[in-house]
């Protein structure tokens, strides 16, 4: 007769840092998954330190014409006063890039923030209660939806503000434009969720018990329907920049000398390009590419990690690691061989090894 113990190998509980949403994708990605998160991680964080360090590394104001040696001057070549040379309209091309990030950033975040909070509250109220409301939202929502997003932000741009407007009146124009465009996003995957999510039992039983709607729409409902929503937010932060961009570049964005515009910066290098004259377009041009590729290549990483079938593979994956790295030797103990700790350790991940002795 075999007597058989159980010993734990404690692997510690996870800390709060490693349960932070990207932090957690990190840890799970590999291969060109990892490669693709770290760099998308890398080009934001360089984008977002851009932006808010801008008034210090900027050589000069977004708006500045001269300094204490007299007028910059229109076009100039890069050099060592002006590393990425002038615009046409005679302002710094380095500063004006460096506050242009600063002004998208805040575009972004006031954008998507406006459209989560409006989008969530929409699709709750809309999915749970259901009924005539339910109808108008989703008909009004999908009209939104099906109408062209920059004809829909330019429409908006030019309702708010006319189309020309100073800095914060034209960060909220834009902000509120492109909040438009994103609400039927956040509002069709919400009242989905809350479709589903309002059938389940701990939903009925809530009800037995005499609980409200409203704590049931915001205490069970609501966090149970949100785990798609960095996906989106990621997702729709890009798609801001190429908004703000394009209401710039149409002209109906925020007016030079109240603050920095990739967009406006482009429109105003058009004519530069057939001169020669490169460095007004390229770089703003390249702000755009950077900005927009660095926040894609996030949201579309942690879209692949949130994928089920991606999980599964890995955890096949994890335990045929632990199969291949253990052995079963004379006398009836359960080792790991050579090599093969690690993955037992992965594949477990946490969990608990097994010795059986005699």
């Amino acid at each position: 007769m075999t007597e058989t113990s159980l010993e734990s190998v404690p692997t510690g509980k996870r800390s709060i840092w490693t349960r932070i949403p990207v932090i957690h994708q990190l840890r799970q990605s590999v291969g060109l998954q990892r490669g693709m998160l770290i760099a998308g991680l890398v080009i934001t964080g360089v984008f977002v330190l851009v932006a808010i360090l801008a008034p210090v590394i900027a050589p000069y104001g977004y708006a500045q014409l001269s300094d204490a040696h007299g007028q910059f001057g229109a076009q100039q070549p890069p050099s060592g006063a002006h590393i990425w040379g002038t615009t046409v309209g005679g302002f710094d091309v380095f500063s004006r890039v460096l506050w242009g990030a600063q002004t998208a950033l805040v575009v972004i975040i006031v954008s998507v923030l406006l459209s989560i909070f409006a989008g969530i509250f929409l699709g709750l109220v809309s999915g749970y209660l259901g009924g005539w409301l339910d109808r108008i939202l989703v008909v009004v929502c999908d009209a939104i939806y099906a109408f062209p997003s920059l004809l829909l932000a330019i429409v908006m741009a030019i309702v708010i503000s006319g189309g020309q407007s100073g800095f914060w009146s034209g960060i909220f124009a834009a902000a509120i434009s492109i909040t438009v465009v994103f609400i039927p996003q956040y509002f069709r995957v919400i009242r989905a969720e809350a479709v589903r999510i309002k059938a389940e039992a701990y939903v009925e039983s809530a009800k037995v018990i005499g609980a409200s709607n409203s704590r049931i729409m915001f205490r069970h409902v609501f966090r149970n329907s949100t785990r798609t929503l960095p996906l989106i937010f990621t997702l729709n932060s890009s798609e801001a920049v190429l908004t703000l961009a394009g209401l710039g570049f149409l002209g109906f964005g925020i007016e030079p000398t109240s603050a920095s515009e990739w967009g406006f910066d482009l429109n105003k290098a058009l004519s530069d390009v057939t001169s020669g004259i490169w460095w007004t377009a390229l770089f703003p041009g390249l702000a755009i590419v950077l900005g927009v590729l660095g926040i894609t290549l996030v949201g579309e990483s942690l879209n692949d990690l949130a994928d089920p079938r991606l999980r599964g593979r890995r955890a096949v994956g994890g335990t045929a690691g632990v199969v291949a790295a253990t052995s079963v030797v004379p006398g009836g103990t359960l080792t790991a061989g050579p090599g093969g700790l690690g993955g037992l350790e992965g594949g477990l991940a946490g969990g608990r090894a097994l010795e059986v002795r005699p």
